[in-house]
């Protein structure tokens, strides 16, 4: 039984060490976020909104952040933040929100940027 188990028992060590090289890689990039966003919902006077509870939140819905148009428009809409959404939006935000207010990051590639939207999506 425990010989059966043990291929189990390394895989579950792996994956979760895979998810804590994503975590970590995920927190590296967002360092490169932090001129503009926080993840302290109660942080002012940022340039972009906080990013706290951003799996499936409401765009252009952060209290207290003045959104673009387009911001807004998609909030009445009622589009929320998940994955493949965040991951355009890093790769070309005018593509996910034409008229938004953000510039695509500069120098993220597709592995930074997945590690980030799974970074931010588990806050």
């Amino acid at each position: 039984m425990r010989a059966a188990l043990a291929p189990l028992i390394i895989c579950g060590l792996a994956l979760s060490g895979a998810a804590q090289a994503q975590e970590q890689a995920g927190a590296a990039v967002f360092k490169t976020c932090q001129s503009c966003h926080s993840l302290d919902p109660v942080k002012a006077g940022m340039a972009g909104p906080h990013l706290a509870g951003l799996s499936g939140r409401v765009l252009g819905s952060a209290e207290g952040f003045d959104y673009s148009p387009a911001f807004k428009a998609a909030k009445a809409q009622g589009l929320t933040w998940e994955r493949e959404r965040l991951l355009g939006y890093l790769a070309d935000p005018d593509a996910i929100v034409p008229g938004g207010w953000m510039s695509p990051p500069a120098g993220l590639n597709a592995a930074d940027r997945a590690a980030v939207t799974d970074y931010l999506l588990g806050r």
